[in-house]
């Protein structure tokens, strides 16, 4: 967090800012839960927030419908997030102009997991855009005014042959013309701070944001992170052991670890934040709270 000085020459810490991930609802349930989420999360004014495109461009309808509803009936700022799996240039670059017609000016710029799911081989299609860097470069050269943000991984993309290879991928991206990356999930904040160190060593300066994820179900979503690569320290584990049947007790256990994390992160310098929300307003709200953050904009030290 950063010190800001008062009318009366107090010095308070700054709360941090902030932005949301929502994926496409799959359901009229689902949407109802979406936008329930939304309308509790918006009054606290995040930077921007993000929606998922499925693998293989699955949700690319649901996913623009979603933007476009944002769009119209809140003051939100949209990312649109875009994959380079499952399509051809020319069916890109017409999803592209169409999020720039309705008025997106962010986009998720991602390479995709492999159409099988992660751990499968990874293929684009024949005339589509073969990396996240060529996505990149195409959108940044088409559209100037369009910001793109891209994806990092503290502890590597699972598919990196090793991390210089994989910092050679996020400089290309940067090159390209990203301004922001969004990190993978990660536990130790000693990951994050260690990638830190690796990536402004290569002369990387744009801002990698943390990707913070409450453990709503904490073996669902172990087992989710840890299919992308992420490391779940023994000592998470065990924080929610014996709390298979006790959905009240794992929220206040994940509401903790979530904001005992970001909290350390702020301590550290760090005052930017990325929630994956899961389409849930709980937690991430708690957390917001807990870090300064109020409806409305108000901010207060945390």
């Amino acid at each position: 967090m950063t010190e800001v000085t008062a009318p009366d020459g107090h010095r308070a810490l700054k709360s941090p800012a902030i932005s949301f991930e929502f994926f496409p609802p799959k359901t009229e349930e689902m949407e109802r839960n979406l936008w329930d989420t939304i309308k509790r999360l918006a009054p606290l004014k995040p930077n921007f927030v993000s929606v998922t495109y499925g693998a293989g461009g699955s949700t690319r309808e649901r996913t623009h419908s979603t933007i476009a509803r944002m769009l119209a009936e809140t003051d939100l700022t949209p990312a649109a997030h875009l994959t380079c799996v499952g399509a051809a240039r020319g069916e890109i670059d017409d999803i592209v102009s169409r999020y720039h017609e309705i008025g997106v000016r962010h986009i998720v710029a991602l390479r995709g997991d492999p159409p099988g799911g992660i751990g499968t081989a990874f293929s684009t299609h024949p005339d589509g855009y073969q990396s996240s860097p060529e996505l990149v470069a195409s959108i940044t050269r088409r559209y100037p005014d369009i910001e793109v943000s891209v994806s990092a991984y503290p502890e590597k993309h699972p598919e990196s042959r090793d991390f210089d290879a994989d910092i050679d991928v996020l400089k290309a991206k940067v090159d390209a013309g990203a301004t922001r990356a969004i990190t993978q999930v990660f536990f130790d904040n000693d990951l994050y701070f260690r990638y830190l160190d690796r990536i402004r060593a290569r002369g990387i300066a744009i801002p990698i944001v943390p990707g913070i994820m409450p453990m709503h179900n904490f073996k669902q979503a172990r087992a989710f992170v840890t299919r992308a690569g992420t490391t779940v320290p023994e000592w998470l584990a065990q924080k929610f052991d014996g709390l298979d049947n006790d959905a009240e007790t794992r929220k206040l256990v994940a509401a903790t670890v979530a904001a005992g994390q970001v909290q350390k992160l702020a301590k550290h310098g760090v005052d930017t934040f990325h929630f994956y929300t899961m389409n849930r307003a709980d937690l991430v709200f708690a957390i917001s709270h807990l870090l300064g953050i109020r409806p409305g904009g108000a901010q207060k030290a945390a």
